[in-house]
C-alpha cells in the first residue's frame, strides 16, 4: 500500500488530498490499483505518520522496505500436497466471504444459458477479462446485494466468492471495466428477450397466450442534462420533484418477463400500447393472445383496432361506465367465484362487461373514505377556529384540504364567506351530501371488467384479470429487492443498461420463483437466497516448515436447513476448490530492496 496525492482547485486555491491505495497483481502479471481509504487533506505531521505506518522495518537490513502485498502463489500438485509439513499452531482462517447465494445465482445464470448467450456476443470485444463474466458480476450483485458499480469494485466483489466461482481475479471488478461493460449491452436487448422466451419454453413449457401489461416509473438523482428521456411527469414513486423515465413491462401470469421498453418520463400511458402490440406481433408472430391491462392504458381507438384485428383483451374500466349499464345488470344473476366475491356478466355490442363485487374491497374502500372525511372535517373545524384569517388564505388552505381528501371532498358541500363577510359559524358552513354518500357506499367493492372474449364464464375472466397482481409484484421486486431506483447514471446509454441489468436480475429471480413453486412451495426467492447466504467461504492458511504458506479455500458445510433446501431444489454444491501454495513475503521489485527502499513510498510514486 502507498499514499497517493491528488491536487484539486477549490475556490481559486490548490488543495492536496491523500488516499491509501492498494495494488493487486493479476494473473497476467499486470497491476491494478484500488483506493482503500480516503484521508482528505493532511498536515505535515499526519503525512509523516501515515508514511511511517505504511512502511515495514527490515530488522536484518536496518532499513524500511515495502513488502509485496500479494506474494506469488500457485496450485499445489496432489503428490506434493502429501509431502508438505505444516505447523498446526499457525493455522488461521482468513477472508470470510459469501458463497452459497453467489453460487445459486451463478447456477441460475447457467440454467438460463446466459453464459453462452453473452459469450457469443461479447467475446469479440477486446479485454483481459471476458466481458460476459463482468456482466455476470453486475447481475449477481443486483440479485443479491444491489449497489453501484463503484461499490462492487470497492467493497462487494472482495466480500464474495465470485473470484473462485467464475475463475477470475480482481480485474473483473475493475471500476472502469464495470462501467464500460454497460456500454456493450443495449445492442443485444431484442435478442436477449427472444432468448429468454425460448429458454423458459424449454424449462417450464411456458405458454405465452396471456400477457400482462403495465407501466411504472423510476426517478433520477441529479440534473440529467445528458439524458433526453429524463422528464418530469406523473410519478408513481411520489417524487414529482425528480426527473424520471417510464418503464413499460410485459410479463406472463407466472411473472416471467417477456419484454420491456424505456420511455420518456412524461409519456402518457395511453400512447404506449399500440407500439407494443406491433412489436410483439413482429417478434413472435400473430397468435391468439389475451392482453390483460389496467384501466387508463388502452384508448377506444386502440381497443377498436384490437377487435378488428382479432386481438383479445381484458381491461379494467372506470366506475363511471357503470351508470349506463347499471339497469341492464340488475336482472342478471350473481355467480359466486369464491367466498366474499361474486360476479355477473352482460354481453353487448361485441363486448362483455363483468361486474365484480368484493366484500373485502368494500370494507377497504369504506374505511379509506371515512378516514379521509374525518381528516377533512377536522381540518375545516380548525380553519373555523382561526381568528384573523383572510378569505384568500382560507381558500388556499381549503384547496389543500380538498386535495388530500381526493374524491371524498366531492361528498361535502362547503359554503365559504363572501367578500367582506367575517369568518364565523354563520358564514363558513359545510354538510355531508347524504344522497351522494349513500350512492358511493352502494358502489363500494364493485368494479367492471371489459373484454371481447365472448362466451367465457365470468369467473374465468375475473381469474385472468386478477393475475395483474403478478406485474405489480414484478415492479415491487425491481424497485425494492433489486434497487432499480433511484438512478444515479448521468449518461442515457448507461441508464438503459442499468435497467437492462435489473431486468436480467429479475429474470433470475423469476426463474428461481418458478423452481420453488414446484419443488419448495411456500418459500420465496429472497428467503432461499438468504438461507444459502449462510454458506461462507474461508481461506484456511497453514504455514509450512519451509517458510511457505498452504492456502485451502473451503466453503462451510451446509446446515440442516440449507441442506434441506438444496435437496428440495435437487442441487448439489461443487467440489471444494484446490489448495494453493504461497511463497514467502518478498519485496515488490529488486530496486525497492536497494537504493529506492531507503526513500519513503510517497517519493517512489513521484508525489513529494
Amino acid at each position: 500500500m502507498f499514499l497517493r496525492g491528488t491536487e484539486r482547485k477549490k475556490n481559486g486555491k490548490v488543495h492536496e488530498y491523500f488516499s491509501v491505495v492498494e495494488e493487486r497483481r493479476l494473473a497476467d502479471r499486470s497491476v491494478v490499483q484500488r483506493p482503500v481509504l480516503y484521508l482528505g487533506a493532511l498536515n505535515t505531521a499526519q503525512e509523516a505518520a501515515w508514511r511511517k505506518s505504511l512502511e515495514v522495518l527490515d530488522e536484518a537490513a536496518g532499513v524500511p522496505e515495502e513488502p509485496g502485498l500479494f506474494p506469488e502463489e500457485r496450485p499445489v500438485l496432489p503428490e506434493e500436497l502429501d509431502r508438505l509439513q505444516v505447523k498446526l499452531s499457525g493455522l488461521e482462517l482468513r477472508r470470510p466471504r459469501a458463497y452459497g447465494d453467489c453460487w445459486l445465482a451463478c447456477w441460475l445464470w447457467r440454467e438460463l444459458e446466459l453464459d453462452r448467450f453473452w459469450e457469443a456476443r461479447l467475446s469479440l470485444r477486446r479485454g483481459p477479462v471476458a466481458w460476459a463474466k463482468v456482466l455476470q458480476v453486475l447481475v449477481v450483485n443486483r440479485l443479491i446485494d444491489p449497489g453501484s458499480e463503484f461499490r462492487v469494485h470497492r467493497q462487494w466483489f472482495g466480500r464474495s466468492a465470485l473470484a473462485e466461482l467464475l475463475d477470475v481475479d480482481f480485474a473483473v471488478a475493475a471500476k472502469d471495466r464495470l462501467y464500460r461493460c454497460l456500454d456493450l449491452l443495449l445492442a443485444h436487448k431484442e435478442e436477449l428477450c427472444a432468448h429468454l422466451q425460448r429458454r423458459w419454453t424449454d424449462l417450464f413449457s411456458t405458454r405465452f397466450d396471456v400477457l400482462l401489461y403495465d407501466l411504472t416509473s423510476t426517478y433520477f438523482e441529479g440534473l440529467c442534462a445528458e439524458i433526453p428521456k429524463a422528464r418530469h411527469g406523473y410519478s408513481r414513486d411520489s417524487r414529482p420533484d425528480c426527473r424520471q423515465v417510464v418503464i413499460a413491462l410485459i410479463v406472463t401470469p407466472d411473472g416471467l418477463p417477456l419484454a420491456y421498453e424505456v420511455l420518456p418520463g412524461n409519456t402518457s400511458d395511453k400512447t404506449t400500447l399500440r407500439g407494443f402490440l406491433q412489436r410483439i406481433e413482429a417478434r413472435y408472430g400473430r397468435a391468439r393472445r389475451v392482453w390483460v391491462m389496467d384501466r387508463g392504458i388502452p384508448t377506444e381507438d386502440v381497443l377498436g383496432e384490437m377487435r378488428r384485428n382479432g386481438v383479445s383483451y381484458l381491461v379494467g374500466t372506470p366506475k363511471g361506465r357503470l351508470n349506463p349499464v347499471e339497469q341492464a345488470l340488475l336482472d342478471k344473476p350473481w355467480q359466486e367465484v369464491r367466498e366474499g366475491l361474486t360476479v355477473k356478466l352482460l354481453e353487448e355490442s361485441g363486448e362483455a362487461l363483468v361486474l365484480a363485487r368484493s366484500a373485502d374491497r368494500q370494507l377497504k374502500e369504506r374505511a379509506i373514505r371515512r378516514r379521509k372525511l374525518k381528516t377533512l372535517f377536522n381540518g375545516l373545524l380548525a380553519l373555523r377556529r382561526r381568528k384573523r384569517l383572510e378569505r384568500d388564505e382560507l381558500l388556499q388552505r381549503l384547496g389543500a384540504l380538498k386535495r388530500d381528501a381526493g374524491r371524498a371532498a366531492g361528498l361535502v358541500a362547503i359554503r365559504v364567506p363572501a367578500h367582506g363577510e367575517p369568518l364565523n359559524r354563520a358564514t363558513f358552513l359545510w354538510r355531508l351530501d347524504t344522497g351522494r354518500y349513500k350512492k358511493a357506499e352502494d358502489r363500494d367493492g364493485k368494479y367492471i371488467l371489459r373484454t371481447n372474449l365472448l362466451g367465457e364464464a365470468p369467473e374465468t375472466l375475473w381469474t385472468k384479470y386478477i393475475q395483474l397482481t403478478q406485474i405489480e409484484a414484478a415492479f415491487k421486486c425491481l424497485k425494492s429487492d433489486l434497487a432499480l431506483r433511484p438512478i444515479y447514471h448521468q449518461v442515457e446509454p448507461r441508464v438503459e443498461a442499468h435497467i437492462l441489468v435489473a431486468f436480467l436480475g429479475y429474470s433470475l429471480m423469476a426463474t428461481l420463483r418458478k423452481r420453488l413453486k414446484v419443488l419448495a412451495p411456500g418459500l420465496t426467492p429472497k428467503a432461499a437466497l438468504e438461507t444459502l447466504a449462510g454458506i461462507q467461504m474461508l481461506d484456511v492458511s497453514l504455514p509450512t516448515t519451509d517458510g511457505r504458506t498452504l492456502v485451502l479455500p473451503r466453503y462451510t458445510q451446509p446446515e440442516p436447513e440449507q441442506a434441506l433446501l438444496l435437496q428440495r431444489l435437487r442441487l448439489r454444491l461443487p467440489k471444494q476448490p484446490p489448495p494453493r501454495i504461497r511463497a514467502a513475503q518478498v519485496c515488490r521489485a529488486p530496486s525497492f530492496c536497494s537504493e529506492d527502499s531507503k526513500r519513503p513510498p510517497l517519493a517512489r510514486q513521484g508525489l513529494t
